[in-house]
């Protein structure tokens, strides 16, 4: 049997169950989900750009944050963001560029509200957008602080947090739109 009839005839039955499979009514599909209200789709856009615009109320300082980072964060991360089951967050400033790059908040995210919009969407992990808007500041705080990106006593929020200059801040190539 040649290569091109073996394939021929696998491709009918697959061809087959595509079409059955797309025919079936959307009444017979499974009921997998439901159309989203306004305010998941809110709290879903919660974009943060580089210059903080959309940044919310609120503030938090180093050592709140290392308090709720403690609670909340540490079993993944490590006591100090130095990694654990999930991604290591501090440390490897000024090893970009090298032969061995650590890529980490600290090292290789070009801006500070970068690092509070990521938190504030997705973390912790086991329960996204569950922090107030003052844990993550302090969160944030805490982090920055860690590389000595900020000092031990500052505190961020939306005026505090866009000014922060992260140590690969011109390690992009900006986009044609900036």
């Amino acid at each position: 049997m040649s290569m091109y009839r073996r394939r021929s005839i696998c491709a009918l039955p697959c061809a087959a169950m595509a079409l059955f499979a797309f025919s079936a009514k959307a009444a017979d599909a499974p009921n997998l989900g439901r159309v989203a209200t306004p305010q998941e789709i809110a709290r879903a856009d919660l974009i943060v750009s580089p210059d903080g615009d959309n940044l919310p109320a609120g503030s938090g300082s180093v050592s709140d944050g290392a308090m709720v980072f403690a609670q909340k964060c540490v079993a993944c991360h490590g006591a100090a963001g130095e990694g654990g089951p999930m991604d290591r967050l501090t440390g490897g400033v000024g090893t970009i560029g090298s032969d061995r790059p650590v890529k980490t908040v600290s090292s290789y995210w070009p801006y500070a509200t970068t690092l509070f919009d990521y938190v504030r969407r997705a973390m912790p992990a086991n329960a996204p957008q569950s922090l107030s808007n003052d844990e993550v500041f302090a969160v944030t705080a805490y982090l920055l602080s860690i590389d000595g990106i900020i000092d031990d006593n500052a505190v961020m929020n939306a005026d505090t947090l866009p000014l922060v200059e992260m140590p690969n801040r011109d390690g992009f190539i900006p986009s044609a739109s900036n």
